[in-house]
């Protein structure tokens, strides 16, 4: 069984029945047939499609927002502009699709030779909790616009939306099995990676799942994009706009209650600013409060299950013992549900879990750096390399380093990270490979083959 417990009562939402071996068989198969179809329609009914299953989302925003609350605990404001990013994505494949998948020709001997851009097949998505729609939809619709199918395996813990996201293509009257879930626990992941049927794997999820993927992927010698953690640090210059930093890095910080990869992990400050930026970071952390996530007026719910909350506190901890400072938060509250306070640390230094590892939910981490140079150098000392920004009023400076210096996927300055259907996201190091959206995203999964004729 797949089990929602929800995070505000901890009492059980859904439970669903995982598939048996017969019917994942079945399912991969028929995901083998309505590759041969998909891959054959004309551009202009793959492109109705998308933009059916836009529609699609638009019309059920409402209640996939309610859904989301209920099985994670992402606030009804938030779920809802995630189900509008979602039909963002299909809309701009279907826009942009054929012209991406148009064959490049290249000037040779031969009469014509050209690259052009052939679907691999059934494609694999495993996909994690913290951002349920968006996840899944960012991978599975260039993927589709490729003419690849998307097989679906959603963390246990979201069942009720991954259902919705297979019920969401039958209502845009998707050919069956173009996009399907398989309802199956994480001990099944090895043998779908195996499967002859899958062309190729795409998971979001830890740098410790990425690697066990990888591994079995590589043995079956089948293309994989990966997009796991991050330790995001922004960083703080001395010529910085302080309200303007402190203002997004806080909102940065508690992106879907902290639990992001590209949220703002580490605050990496030069002295001579830090405690104006810490004053003001305060201040604005401490006007957070979590709430109800099914109330319009919540913006910070609570963490999706309590064990992952306990572990937070444990990093708090443990970098507390380290030699760290706390500014505010960093206990857990009486009452039920998995709410953790807003919490600043301060005096961060490598060598401590706030520095080191990913944390999920609404901590921030100020890290001290003695000028620019000591700044880049401790943004760079992490496993990590996902996201990145950095603030300071010399745009060109900013621009420069981001480009030059920050060692990472996704860079921004003077902004806080996120992902845009129109750009390339993914990272380097311990933050996985490949990318997603934009064209490269589209061309992932994707047989790049050269045509010439003689």
């Amino acid at each position: 069984m797949l089990e929602s417990i929800c995070p505000v009562t901890g009492r059980l939402v859904r439970r669903v029945p995982t598939m048996s071996g017969e019917e994942v068989e079945r399912r991969l198969r028929n995901a083998v047939r309505a590759f041969e179809q998909w891959r054959r329609m004309e551009w202009p009914e793959r492109a109705g499609a998308l933009r059916a299953l836009s529609g699609a989302l638009r019309s059920r925003a409402a209640e996939l927002a309610r859904l989301m609350a209920e099985e994670m605990g992402k606030p009804v404001v938030q779920g809802r502009a995630e189900v509008e990013k979602c039909a963002w994505v299909c809309e701009f494949y279907a826009e942009h699709g054929a012209a991406f998948l148009q064959p490049e020709s290249v000037a040779t001997e031969w009469r014509r030779s050209y690259v052009a851009f052939e679907p691999l097949g059934p494609i694999l998505g495993i996909m994690p909790w913290n951002f349920p729609f968006w996840q899944v939809f960012r991978a599975a619709a260039p993927a589709l616009a490729a003419g690849n199918v998307f097989v679906l395996k959603h963390a246990s813990n979201v069942p009720g939306c991954a259902l919705a996201i297979e019920e969401l293509a039958l209502a845009a009257d998707l050919p069956e099995a173009t996009l399907q879930v398989l309802m199956v626990g994480a001990a099944q992941v090895e043998n779908l990676i195996a499967h002859p049927a899958i062309r190729g794997v795409t998971l979001t999820g830890s740098t410790s799942a990425g690697r066990t993927v990888a591994a079995r992927a590589g043995a079956m010698l089948k293309k994989t994009v990966l997009e796991l953690g991050g330790s995001d640090p922004y960083v703080v210059l001395e010529d910085a706009d302080l309200d303007l930093a402190a203002e997004t890095c806080v909102n940065a910080r508690l992106i879907n209650t902290g639990q992001s990869c590209i949220a703002a992990k580490r605050f990496i400050v030069v002295e001579a600013v830090r405690a104006e930026f810490e004053a003001r970071v305060v201040e604005r952390m401490q006007a957070r409060a979590p709430g109800d996530p099914l109330q319009e007026t919540t913006a910070l719910g609570p963490l999706a299950r309590r064990d992952l909350r306990d572990d937070l506190h444990r990093q708090v901890e443990q970098s507390l013992a380290c030699g760290a400072r706390r500014l505010c938060g960093g206990t857990i509250p009486e009452g039920p549900g998995a709410y953790y306070p807003c919490t600043v640390l301060t005096d961060v230094r490598p060598g401590m879990p706030a520095f080191d590892e990913e944390t999920f939910g609404p901590v921030a981490a100020v890290v001290p750096a003695r000028d620019e140079a000591d700044a880049l150098r401790l943004a760079n000392q992490s496993p990590f390399g996902l996201g990145a920004a950095i603030f300071t009023r010399d745009v060109d400076r900013g621009e420069r380093l981001a480009r030059e210096h920050l060692e990472a996927g996704v860079c921004f300055v003077n902004d806080f990270v996120r992902s845009d259907p129109r750009l390339p996201f993914g990272g380097i190091k311990d933050s996985g490979y490949g990318r997603e959206l934009g064209v490269f995203g589209l061309r992932e999964f994707v047989n790049i083959k050269t045509v010439c004729v003689r």
